[in-house]
Order: C-alpha cells, then structure tokens, then sequence
C-alpha cells in the first residue's frame, strides 16, 4: 500500500461518521415481510406522475472483492480511491497538464486532499465517498443532502444549464427522466476538488453526466460519466452503485471536529 493511500485511509477512517439518530425509526412506504424487514429486492417506488422515486438515505455499496481502490483487505466503495482502476495505468487518458498534475498530488502522498483540510468532497467524488446522503425528490427539484456538509440542488424542472456559472464546488445541475433513468447533467465546477482519493484531477471544464437507475426498493446503480478535454482526452466513466438505508436518518456531522490528530499530515 503507498503512502498516499495510508493517507487517505486513515483519514476516512477517523472520519466515519457514527450511527445515525433514529435507529430503527421505520420509514415509511417500504413493503416490509411479516417479521417487519423492508424487502430491499422489492421494485421500487414510483411518484404519483409514474416516475420512478429515488427519495431515500443512500449510501455508495462497499466493493464485494474487498479490494477497493485495488487494495487488498479494504472494505469501501470501488471507486473510493481511483476511479481508473478498471484501467490499465498506461491506458489512462491524461492530457500532459492533467499527467503532471496528478504526478505531484502522489509524489506528495495525498497532502493536497481537499478532504483534509475539511474542504467539499464535490461530485462526482460523493458519489464513492463513505458517508450516507438523503434524497428528497420534489417535482420540478431533487435536493441530495450530504452528510458530509454539503448540499446539492438538481433541477428538473425544463431549464438549461446556466450560460456562464460562477465556477462553484458542487457546479449547478439539471435533470431530466430518460425511462425509468434520471440523467443529471452538471457544469460550472471549480478546480479545486479531486475525482478520487488517489488525486485525480479535474479542470473548471468538466461536464458531468450521472444516470441514476433505481433496480430495487434496496439498490441503485449511478452511471458516471466525466467530460473534460482539458484533463482527459477521452470521457471516463464507471458505475458505482449505491445501497438504500432504510430505518434510519442523517447525523449531524462536523468535519473540523475530527481532524485535530491530522494537522501534521495537511502541512
């Protein structure tokens, strides 16, 4: 295991977030067996307009290999720690400014993380990224609520993509039903955040593209899709699905609070 990857390991582990309050408050509207247990491979709901409902606490499906990030004995979201791993190194397609980039944040082991100094995770980062999030799907608006201190807004209600964004973490996102997929399109980043644990980067020209597919009451798959010739020259794109946590709810989470045996590691 390389230092950067001690790095970001210890710090996802000291920053865990505890059990959530409300334990076993049953939510409402699952199918349930006769003993009380949600029926996670039940089909999933559907909103009063027949659109599929994604409203929910989620969060990203550990890697049943046990190998995330391609390390072995590590029990975490597949794309956690490098969304190229499905790759051969050689076969990944960085621009040379991208290449360098990426090249410094490993030759530094991962002190740049913006995790570290308690800095947005930003998308599509949270979608692998080990706390749980809240769903709330409105007509015209989903709101994703992330327990790891931030928000995110996806409009679905006929408007276009802003024409010229303020570059922001989380960017500004749109939403439209294909079937039974919610595709989200989203621009307007700033650079600032990282793809992955391992420090992959992005420019403010990234266009994302995420297709959520609800399976089951208990399952949901996230196509990802990232779009930035400035960083890559070619899109990439994985799937890293998510679990439902039913019976439950969001806790309270303050990154600052857990970071104070950390600061050597953010110098």
């Amino acid at each position: 295991m390389t230092r950067a990857a001690v790095a970001v390991l210890s710090f996802l582990l000291l920053c865990a977030p505890i059990a959530a309050q409300w334990l076993n408050h049953p939510t409402a509207g699952l199918p349930r067996t006769a003993d009380g247990k949600p029926k996670m491979a039940a089909s999933p709901p559907r909103t009063a307009s027949g659109k599929p409902d994604l409203s929910g606490i989620w969060e990203p499906e550990a890697d049943p290999t046990g190998r995330a990030g391609g390390i072995e004995g590590i029990v975490a979201p597949r794309y956690l720690i490098d969304i190229t791993r499905d790759l051969n190194p050689s076969d990944v397609p960085f621009t040379p400014w991208a290449a360098t980039i990426y090249q410094e944040r490993r030759a530094t082991s991962g002190t740049g993380n913006p995790l570290i100094r308690c800095l947005p995770a930003g998308v599509p980062r949270l979608d692998a990224y080990t706390h749980p999030y809240k769903i709330v799907q409105t007509p015209g608006l989903i709101v994703i609520l992330y327990e790891a201190a931030t928000f995110r807004q996806i409009f679905t209600d006929g408007r276009a993509l802003p024409k010229d964004p303020q570059p922001s973490w989380m960017g500004y996102s749109i939403g439209k039903w294909d079937g039974s997929t919610l595709v989200v399109e989203t621009i307007g980043f700033n650079d600032k955040t990282w793809l992955d644990g391992s420090g992959h980067p992005h420019s403010d020209a990234m266009h994302l593209t995420e297709r959520f597919l609800r399976r089951t009451i208990g399952r949901m798959d996230i196509e990802i899709t990232i779009d930035d010739p400035v960083a890559y020259t070619k899109p990439l794109k994985y799937t890293q699905p998510q679990q439902l946590l039913p019976d439950t709810e969001l806790l309270e989470y303050v990154c600052n609070e857990n970071l104070k045996d950390l600061t050597h590691v953010a110098r």
